[in-house]
């Protein structure tokens, strides 16, 4: 009754109090101990389980180095370095600077790969596959308070953000860097060439005739990270500054000039957009007028005019037939006047037309009586 019997099984390792103080730390087997004046408590951990969390693990590390050594491994970090712990191959704890975890030695494999963040965040590629990729969900965890992954697809490029600053652009491929200390993140920007639709822009021309344009332009990121930086927004500003080029374009023009020649406001367009986005890393490389909507009325007003128009060219054209018709009968006349046979051709020239769906004719007193009036037809 005296002494208090502890085992201490093999998979476990314990931590034996005396009077509420730090007394031994017991290895697999059998222990006993006298309770008369003292009492004792048995704190048990199952080591299967590596990772030591304990409120005593620095008091343990500074008063018992020897025990601690033969008993734990210990990896500490400095305040510019990051540990990557590997148990049995697997990745188990990312340690931020300027930390200490004990791992119990025993049944499983252990390794520490250490990084310095002065050397840079970037990850490398062969750990970074094993962190954002790896479908445990406990690396997943780790991966998420620890590291920031991102795969850059064809056509984009990342930018990498370290606190709130851009500090690098990222090629086509899987990158990771430590979020440990700062803050880090990683955005996409398309690198490609995409359109912009400027929808109804209801703008007056120089003759006060209000017009609804659709307008489309095509651009391409040139330099994404001077983009972001200079802009806040830039595709809003772009579409911003298209609203204002098509404006100046077409309050400086009469309605008949517009529709006889679009192109000229592509044109004016794009030339004034074009150096302007130039610096901010922004390639604008077309811009077109789709459609140029009238108001109602109007539409009726040019379908008039149109009309009229036409109406007018055709009565021009029509006149101008018939004078030359005109004149060619006139010279005709003037030719058979003064001349006789010319005159028998064209008399011979019209029995032909006039006897062609004839189905017979019966001549009397010879062809002159036909010349002179005197053909009975059938």
């Amino acid at each position: 009754m005296l002494y208090t019997k502890y085992i201490v099984r093999k998979f476990e390792r314990a931590l034996l109090y005396k009077d509420g103080d730090f007394y031994a730390f017991l290895a697999p087997g059998t222990y006993r101990y006298l309770t008369l004046n003292a009492a004792y408590v048995l704190e048990r951990y199952d080591i299967t389980k590596p990772e030591f969390t304990h409120r005593l693990s620095d008091f343990l590390i500074e008063s018992e180095p020897k025990l601690v050594s033969e008993v734990f491994d210990v990896v500490e970090t400095c305040v510019d370095e990051v540990a990557l712990v590997y148990i049995n191959d697997q990745i188990q704890a990312v340690i931020g600077p300027a930390e200490r975890k004990m791992y119990f030695k025993g049944f499983v494999k252990f390794k520490v790969e250490r990084y310095d963040l002065n050397a840079g965040l970037a990850v490398e590629k062969r750990v970074a596959r094993l962190l954002v990729s790896s479908t445990s969900g406990n690396v997943k965890a780790i991966a998420r308070n620890a590291v920031v992954g991102r795969i850059v697809p064809e056509g984009h490029v990342g930018l990498l953000y370290v606190d709130g600053e851009i500090a690098a652009s990222l090629g086509v491929g899987l990158h990771a860097f430590f979020n440990v200390d700062r803050a880090v993140s990683i955005d996409l920007v398309d690198m490609r060439v995409k359109t912009l639709e400027v929808q109804g822009q209801e703008i007056l021309t120089r003759d006060k005739v209000a017009l609804r344009i659709n307008l489309s332009a095509t651009y391409q990121y040139v330099d994404a990270s001077l983009a972001i930086q200079k802009l806040k927004d830039p595709m809003d500003h772009l579409y911003k500054e298209i609203q204002f080029g098509l404006r100046a374009a077409v309050g400086t023009r009469t309605l008949d000039a517009l529709l006889e020649d679009k192109t000229s406001i592509d044109k004016q367009v794009a030339d004034s957009l074009g150096s302007r986005f130039s610096d901010v890393g922004i390639s604008v490389k077309s811009v077109g007028v789709k459609d140029i909507i009238l108001p109602g009325d109007m539409k009726e007003l040019l379908a008039k005019v149109v009309e009229a128009d036409k109406v007018a060219q055709a009565n021009v054209i029509r006149r101008r037939e018939e004078t030359n018709a005109t004149r060619s009968l006139l010279n005709t006349a003037k030719v058979m006047e003064n001349n006789t046979v010319a005159l028998r051709l064209k008399e011979l020239e019209t029995l032909e037309r006039v006897t062609e769906k004839v189905g017979s004719l019966s001549v009397y007193g010879g062809l002159d009586s036909v010349m002179d009036g005197l053909v009975r037809l059938k």
